[in-house]
């Protein structure tokens, strides 16, 4: 699904005339506008409404609620990475100090990463709103309006989940936010929460086909594996933070295999190419953000990103944020190919041009190769899709599942998957001089062996946590299985882990849960509650 620019801001200019507004001075709605009352009457709006709502997915910075102030970039690796053992911020010491400030839970409310994820976030669930309550009412076909419904339930859910992890228990609106509303806004719980976003995702499950149904025009949309996998991811975050709602790894393991035996999906077979051009919408993706190149600029009315230049290598066209450590570095089992499709170091030929890692602007010596792309026309454009949830993360939640049920040779079975296709991986593309092809790894014999089928208890689930962290290197995942398997502070200095513990929620959950603090403006105008510690 890759949009137009054109398609986009059309999308865009459509939502905006959806807001409710006052009572006009005629009865009559005027000839030629379009209203929530008829929007859904016509199949290229209504496709657009919800293109709107993949839009501020796709948003790396843009305007506050869709008008007005503008706000600065948000990526979930500023999250998922930086915030764990898995990379340091990069670049100069000085550069992007929001982003230090995530890093060692200095973080003030003022801090503009989280008011970029807060307000981008809410965008989001207001258009989402827009369609689920008013779609009902239209008249396009039946089928097509379930699983326009469907979609935007869905990407609600998205967004409320990102929203929930970093801020707790957030406000909840199924309806358009009047003006009344202001200052007398109340937090739910963060099982209330994760209770509604549940809901989203299971109503979304009912009415989105498989991803086989889709025309090929229409690949990255939002699918029924999509809603369960998603799911299953909720519920084991909440098995490790806030299990309030009583949650099973039962759970878990039924959502996976449903996914699993719906045959829409398939590992990759080859792992240095799941991020290339070649493995965007592969049978290995149950969802990932739609990006394509063009000549804009920074912006939100914008058909690419400005993930890649951020990350890149300041020696070619980037700016060289989010490092990977020596810490991920040492993860990995001796000739691992994984390790290379992860890792730039100094002297490495990537996509057939040497790079050159200035210790100046990478802290740990290395750079992320997974988002290695050559220079695109406009550096803040860039046409790599952001992959969000993989086939790989599907057996590996099965596979924690299983082991917490005891069943433990099909955990080893379902890591074992991952692990063969890893071993018969090439070489990343280009890493010859000129050349973009894909060299073959020679992997030695007894490369990642397979599991033991003996292997139970911890071993086992260290085993898994330890393929998760290799296989989602770079995949902004590592912070959020640090937080709900417990291990998150120990893997911090002293010092940051005692200004993190200061700004967690530690009573009433299975492991100490770190809250970001709302956006100052937000919480005062909103008059929404602030987390603990600010």
């Amino acid at each position: 699904m890759k949009t137009s620019s054109t398609a986009r801001l059309l999308a865009f200019t459509a939502i905006l005339g959806l807001a409710p507004s006052c009572q006009s001075f005629l009865d009559k709605e005027p000839l030629g506008t379009v209203t929530q009352a008829n929007l859904f009457n016509d199949v290229t709006n209504s496709v657009q409404a919800v293109n709107a709502v993949y839009e501020v997915a796709g948003w790396d910075q843009g305007p506050k609620f869709g008008v007005g102030d503008f706000v600065t970039v948000h990526f979930e690796w500023m999250f998922g990475d930086v915030m764990s053992d898995d990379a340091d911020k990069g670049s100069s010491p000085s550069d992007f100090a929001a982003v230090s400030e995530l890093e060692n839970w200095s973080v003030p409310t003022t801090n503009l990463i989280i008011a970029s994820l807060w307000t981008h976030s809410f965008t989001g669930i207001a258009r989402a709103n827009t369609v689920i309550n008013n779609i009902d009412a239209g008249t396009i076909d039946n089928a097509l309006k379930a699983r326009l419904k469907g979609e935007a339930l869905f990407l609600r859910a998205y967004f409320y989940f990102n929203l929930v992890k970093a801020f707790g228990g957030m406000p909840l609106f199924e309806q358009a936010v009047l003006p009344t509303n202001a200052g007398n806004v109340k937090r739910t719980t963060i099982a209330e929460t994760y209770a509604f976003i549940e809901k989203d995702l299971k109503a979304a499950a009912a009415l989105l086909p498989e991803k086989g149904a889709y025309a090929s025009s229409d690949l990255g949309r939002a699918t029924k594996g999509a809603a369960n996998g998603y799911l299953a991811r909720v519920i084991m975050y909440q098995l490790g933070t806030d299990n309030t709602n009583n949650h099973t790894w039962q759970e878990v393991y039924d959502l996976t295999s449903t996914v699993i035996t719906s045959s829409q999906y398939s590992l990759y077979p080859n792992y240095a190419a799941i991020h290339q051009d070649i493995g965007e919408n592969s049978s290995e993706s149950l969802f990932e953000i739609q990006f394509t190149a063009s000549n804009d600029s920074y912006g939100p009315i914008s058909t690419g990103t400005a993930n890649n230049v951020f990350q890149n290598n300041r020696a070619t066209f980037g700016y060289g944020f989010n490092n990977p450590t020596q810490s991920l570095y040492n993860e990995f089992e001796p000739n691992d190919p994984r390790r290379e499709v992860t890792f730039i170091k100094d002297g490495d030929v990537v996509l057939g041009v040497v790079n050159r890692v200035d210790p100046a602007f990478s802290s740990t010596g290395y750079l992320n190769r997974k988002v290695a792309i050559p220079a695109p026309a406009a550096t803040q454009s860039a046409s790599q899709n952001v992959r969000k949830l993989r086939y790989a993360d599907i057996l590996l939640m099965k596979a924690e599942a299983a082991a917490q049920l005891g069943r433990n040779a099909e955990a080893v079975g379902l890591v074992n998957q991952v692990r063969q296709r890893a071993r018969n991986s090439t070489r990343p593309p280009g890493t010859t001089v000129g050349s973009t092809t894909y060299a073959p790894a020679n992997t030695p014999a007894g490369t990642l062996p397979d599991l033991s089928v003996s292997l139970s208890g911890p071993a086992l689930l260290n085993a898994i946590w330890h393929e998760r962290r290799v296989e989602f290197g770079e995949e902004s995942l590592r912070y959020w299985d640090l937080v709900r398997t417990g291990r998150y502070f120990s893997t911090l200095s002293p010092e940051v882990a005692a200004r993190a513990r200061t700004h967690s929620i530690t009573t009433g959950v299975v492991n100490p849960i770190p809250l970001l603090p709302i956006e100052l403006q937000d919480a005062q105008t909103w008059g929404v509650t602030q987390n603990p510690g600010y």
